[in-house]
C-alpha cells in the first residue's frame, strides 16, 4: 500500500511552496514572530526547526547548508550570532504557535508563529 508524504501543498507547485516557505522563515528569524494561516504557521514550524537544527551543529558545512534555505546575509549572521547560542541547551521545539483567532476578510485561521527563548533550568 502506497503511503503518503508528509507536508501540505498549500495550494502552491513545488518551487512557489518552497518560495514561500523561505520567505516565511526569514522573516521569522528577522522579527522572530510572525503572524500568518495555520496551515502556513504548521509548515512553517516544521522547515523552521530544521533550519536551527543544521545551524546548531556548527562547522563550514552546517554554514553552508543553511545558506542553501536562507539567502539573506543578515539572517544568516544572526541564526549563528544569537539564536544558535540562544538555543544550545534546548535539545528542539524551538518554535511556539499561538492560535489568535479568525481573520476577518476571509474567516480564515490566524496563528502567531515566535522563536522560543532559552531554556529554563528547573531546580
Amino acid at each position: 500500500m502506497r503511503e503518503g508524504r508528509a507536508g501540505r501543498k498549500l495550494g502552491r507547485t513545488t518551487s512557489e511552496r518552497k518560495a514561500l516557505l523561505i520567505s516565511l522563515a526569514t522573516a521569522l528569524f528577522r522579527h522572530e514572530q510572525i503572524v500568518t494561516t495555520e496551515e502556513k504557521a504548521k509548515e512553517l514550524r516544521r522547515f523552521a526547526e530544521k533550519v536551527i537544527t543544521k545551524a546548531k551543529k556548527g562547522g563550514l558545512n552546517s554554514f553552508r547548508e543553511v545558506n542553501k534555505e536562507i539567502k539573506d546575509k543578515e539572517v544568516i549572521s544572526k541564526i549563528f550570532e544569537t539564536l544558535v547560542p540562544r538555543f544550545k541547551e534546548r535539545p528542539g521545539g524551538y518554535t511556539k504557535i499561538i492560535k489568535l483567532g479568525y481573520r476577518q476578510g476571509d474567516r480564515a485561521r490566524v496563528d502567531l508563529v515566535k522563536l522560543c527563548g532559552p531554556l529554563e533550568k528547573s531546580e
